[in-house]
């Protein structure tokens, strides 16, 4: 797939809350020292968060669907709606917050305080899911939240291997609408299918065949397939999805999330945080914090995974990794750097202990 490094930023950003992730990928390292304190000014009111729930007729939404399927290892294959398709299609689909024919007026991949990039996978996306399956973590009985989930392809993959809850979260609504809860119901979908598919010679959607015809594939290897919609949808009820009935889906900025969620009896604590490409600007970073410190179980890990620096938006890794020393509430540990190209990282943060424990 191809990734696109265009954004359209005010010369004031929005509030720190107004955020969501699975975004911005640009630029190399800027060793330039910028105060995280001093960073940009809030400009614009915060997006209310608002819980959504999928259709109890979903079949509209994967009709003629055109998907990716992305596999990694020995990871179940995951699929989600092709980028070029939706955005070909956005006049068709309902989008209240007109985000969809913004982007393509603009030909921008962000625009500060309406569209935080949730459209696109991005690329270190991919690099938290070879770290999970390098490290082999099955999620078993586990509560997860992707935060900026955008496609969701992290909290699917903790869903298929086991989590009893997966909650996801992103800035705008069109994206959980059109884009996350879709994909989550295509997931459910494959997962009906596929004993009847396995069977089948030639069978797998998006899976690598080895020549003794099973599913596997090298170790750390990713591969993006298209697929063309299966020729017959199951006529199933995918509200009712064993799966799905697991899911809660939220949009809004990070702030009034983390204020709607904390209203539930009791408020929930996450096992796991996921979080890609969302500690691009550093006005964010107390909304981000926050949430991680409120929503993280006492013994839970937040992984983020990010590059070294955002070019022309001015976060990035070091920046972040300075604003959590200066909380001191996490720890933050990196499991994995990449030297090629635009450094990337993956970083696991969990609660400090207390000295006197």
């Amino acid at each position: 797939m191809s990734f696109c490094f265009n954004f359209d930023l005010p010369a004031q950003t929005t509030d720190p809350g107004d955020v969501d992730g699975n975004e911005l990928q640009h630029g190399n390292k800027d060793h330039a020292v910028v105060s995280v304190e001093d960073g940009p000014k809030p400009a614009q009111p915060v997006k209310e968060a608002s819980e959504h729930f999928p259709p109890s007729d979903p079949q509209f939404l994967l009709m003629d669907a055109i998907f990716e399927t992305v596999t990694v290892g020995t990871l179940p294959p995951l699929h989600f709606l092709n980028e070029t398709v939706f955005e070909k299609t956005a006049s068709e689909r309902e989008d209240r917050e007109k985000i969809l024919s913004r982007t393509a007026e603009q030909k921008s991949d962000l625009i500060s305080g309406v569209y935080e990039g949730g459209l696109k996978v991005w690329e270190c996306t991919y690099d938290l899911l070879e770290l999970i399956e390098k490290d082999g973590e099955t999620f078993g009985g586990k509560a997860v939240l992707d935060l900026g989930c955008g496609a969701g392809l992290l909290g699917i993959l903790a869903l298929k291997r086991g989590a009893s809850q997966v909650h996801f979260q992103d800035y705008n609504s069109t994206v959980i609408e059109q884009l996350t809860v879709p994909n989550v119901m295509l997931n459910c979908q494959e997962d009906d299918e596929v004993d009847s598919e396995d069977d089948k010679e030639g069978s797998g959607k998006g899976k690598m065949k080895e020549e003794d015809g099973s599913k596997k594939k090298a170790k750390g290897q990713k591969e993006i397939t298209e697929n063309n919609p299966p020729p017959k949808k199951r006529a199933i009820d995918l509200a009712q999805h064993s799966l799905l009935t697991r899911c809660h889906f939220y949009s809004g900025d990070w702030s009034t999330f983390l204020a709607l969620v904390l209203k539930a009896d009791p408020p929930p604590k996450y096992d796991l945080i996921f979080t890609s490409e969302t500690i691009y600007n550093t006005a964010y970073y107390p909304a981000l914090h926050e949430t991680l410190r409120k929503l993280l179980a006492p013994d839970g890990l937040v992984y983020l995974a990010t590059k070294s620096h955002y070019f022309g938006v001015g976060g990035g890794l070091h920046l972040f990794e300075t604003f959590v020393e200066q909380r001191d509430v996490f720890s933050v540990d990196h499991l994995w750097d990449g030297e090629e190209g635009l450094q990337r990282h993956v970083v696991v943060l969990r609660f400090k202990k207390s000295k006197d424990a």
